[in-house]
């Protein structure tokens, strides 16, 4: 039996989702041609391959939830659903000519750094072998679901779903639906369940704040304008980056200072809610902020219909065919949805990523995750993270991050080409300088004082390691020009 051929790689990206594409974009327009994109699915797009549950959308305006460098003219609404962005990143791979650099279904199952040869070694599904120089993990925050520990889950009869893994051909026609969860998913799936199932309870943990969605159509006359004068969209793109600058102060430095969104929030809950018990237990006791604010027309007013219960007990059990809360109260339910989030404070798999020594990623941060500039790792040579720890955002795009971590990448690149460098390893005390700084900025901000518990912190240590503190533009001036004195480098021989 032949030993099997192992493939080389300048650089293997994992992920084609906004991280993956966009240093694929940015690594060919750098004149570099050798290199892969590893998707485990049948398709490009990442969490907008993956989410497919009805109502599914963006929060955050289409003109900034889009890279600045591949600008769309051609969004049809001021907030995007998943399907147009879909095809917003399947129409980059063809016009940057990625196709024949992406991999679907052939995941990456493990990466492991090899010393003798100074490379990173890959496994994928197919069972091929590759070797690549530099490995890019965009993996994505919210990539992994998380399933919650309820007991009798695994004993329910009838079908199970988690909203990040819909069934497209779920009939939810005359059945008695329970969704479990009120976050992000939730407040875009319920109404389109409520409109099905014949009944439906909705289990709340904890209310959360929401505001109006300011959603409105994008018109054929404003879409040929940003084509014909692509200036306009740039402006309009700035004001929405400005606009959403301005809700970090109210985070960072007093909530007082969101006081306006707090009454905004308040008035929406009161319009859209007749009952006044119904209409306080929807209220949040929590600062706003503290966890994710939520954009919803649609939600509260799903409450008022009389085949839908608001449950706000905590479950006790799951039982083959009904669900029991704390309170003794039992619902028989035919169908249960999860819409119970991601593992974003454990976002590498066990298993996935192994440096130096063989150290695991996945078990190296059973603290917390933590990286330097949410980008590079100790211990992990020539591995660079988009969209690692501490670089979520709770007020602005995210794809803004992942250009400054690539612009990064880029300039780590260039550096270790000018000066013959094989290897480079973030410095540990470089790592651990970058995370008290996150620390000592943390002190005080909403996430830690605001009075709540949310998935932005790790459940053992408390630690937000998901948010960046701060203006998207501090974390693109840190992260301007490549800093190699924080670095361990190793020349070619």
């Amino acid at each position: 039996m032949s030993r099997q051929r192992t493939s080389d790689l300048e650089v293997a990206i994992i992920g084609a989702g906004f991280g993956g594409l966009g240093t694929a974009i940015q690594l060919k327009q750098h004149g570099i041609e050798d290199f892969l994109v590893f998707e485990k699915t049948a398709g490009v797009g990442g969490t907008w391959w993956v989410n497919r549950y009805p109502g599914c959308a963006c929060d955050v305006p289409s003109h900034l939830y889009s890279f600045s460098f591949a600008p769309n003219p051609d969004w049809t609404r001021r907030y995007a659903p998943r399907t147009e962005i879909q095809a917003y990143l399947e129409s980059l791979v063809d016009r940057f000519r990625l196709e024949a650099h992406i991999r679907v279904r052939t995941g990456i199952t493990q990466a492991t750094w090899s010393e003798r040869e100074q490379r990173w070694q890959l496994n994928d599904a197919s069972g091929r072998k590759w070797r690549a120089r530099v490995l890019v993990a965009a993996l994505g925050g919210l990539s992994r679901p998380a399933w919650p520990d309820i007991p009798g889950l695994d004993d329910f009869a009838g079908e199970i779903v988690h909203s990040q893994q819909w069934n497209e051909n779920l009939k939810l026609a005359g059945r008695r639906v329970a969704v479990i969860g009120t976050g992000a998913s939730a407040v875009q799936l319920v109404p389109h369940v409520a409109r099905e199932a014949k009944r439906l309870d909705i289990y709340q943990r904890t209310p959360n704040w929401i505001l109006p969605r300011p959603d409105r159509a994008i018109g054929p006359r404003r879409r040929a304008l940003y084509r014909r004068q692509p200036w306009l969209q740039k402006l309009a793109r700035f004001g929405i980056w400005a606009i959403s600058e301005l809700r970090v102060p109210a985070f960072l430095w007093s909530n007082r200072l969101a006081a306006g969104h707090r009454w905004l929030a308040h008035r929406h809950r009161r319009r859209q809610v007749r009952d006044p018990e119904l209409r306080e237990q929807l209220k949040p006791d929590y600062d706003i902020g503290c966890k994710r604010v939520l954009l919803a027309n649609d939600f509260y007013p799903v409450f008022d219909q009389r085949h839908v219960e608001l449950v706000t007990d905590g479950i006790a059990r799951i039982g083959p065919d009904a669900i029991t809360d704390t309170g003794g109260q039992r619902r028989v339910v035919d169908t249960i949805i999860l819409a119970t989030g991601f593992k974003a404070v454990d976002p590498v798999p066990e298993g996935l990523i192994a440096g130096r020594g063989g150290c695991d990623l996945g078990k190296c941060w059973h603290s917390g995750p933590e990286a330097y500039k949410g980008t590079a790792v100790a211990g992990f040579p020539n591995l660079f993270m988009l969209l690692g720890p501490n670089t979520a955002l709770g007020h602005n795009s995210v794809v803004m991050m992942i250009e400054s971590q690539i612009r990064y990448l880029l300039a780590a690149l260039d550096h270790m080409r000018a000066h013959g460098i094989e290897t480079l390893e973030v410095r540990a005390e470089a790592q651990q300088r970058w995370n008290d700084m996150l620390a000592r900025r943390m002190e005080g901000t909403v996430w830690t004082a605001g009075g709540c518990q949310s998935w932005y912190l790790h459940p053992e240590t408390g630690r937000n390691s998901t948010l960046w503190p701060g203006f998207t533009l501090g974390f693109r001036q840190r992260l301007s020009r490549f800093d190699p004195e924080h670095y361990l480098a190793t020349k070619s021989a």
